[in-house]
């Protein structure tokens, strides 16, 4: 069950009033990773969403110009066969998001899976 967090719950409904095709893949991202992960804590910071268990912020989704982006603290240790994952820092990694079809084309919720495994 998700706790109620009105700081989220605003930051939502923000930027589903400003963007709302941006809201509603952010709405779709948070649940992935609410399914995957449902102990998980969510906080704002670093102006996104990010998700914590036990102290250690793991994935976090940020609202960019023209795509959202999925970060992952310890992105470079998850397989990536695709080359879906970018950045070239020595442990973040992020997949860019730019629709509805891009959280199934580039595995999102393969990524969020693994991503407390490294």
């Amino acid at each position: 069950m998700v706790k109620v967090n009105s700081r989220v719950d605003n930051l939502i409904k923000d930027i589903l009033f400003v963007d709302e095709e941006k809201g509603n893949i952010l709405v779709s991202l948070r649940r992935i990773v609410l399914k995957v992960f449902p102990s998980a804590q969510e906080e704002i910071k670093y102006g996104g969403l990010v998700f914590v268990i036990n102290r250690r912020l793991f994935c976090g989704i940020f609202i960019r110009k023209k795509h959202l982006s999925v970060e992952f603290d310890h992105g470079a240790g998850i397989p990536d066969p695709n080359k879906f994952l970018e950045g070239d820092g020595k442990l973040r990694r992020h997949l860019k998001i730019f629709n509805n079809q891009d959280i199934k084309n580039k595995k999102v919720e393969y990524f969020i899976k693994q991503s407390f495994n490294y």
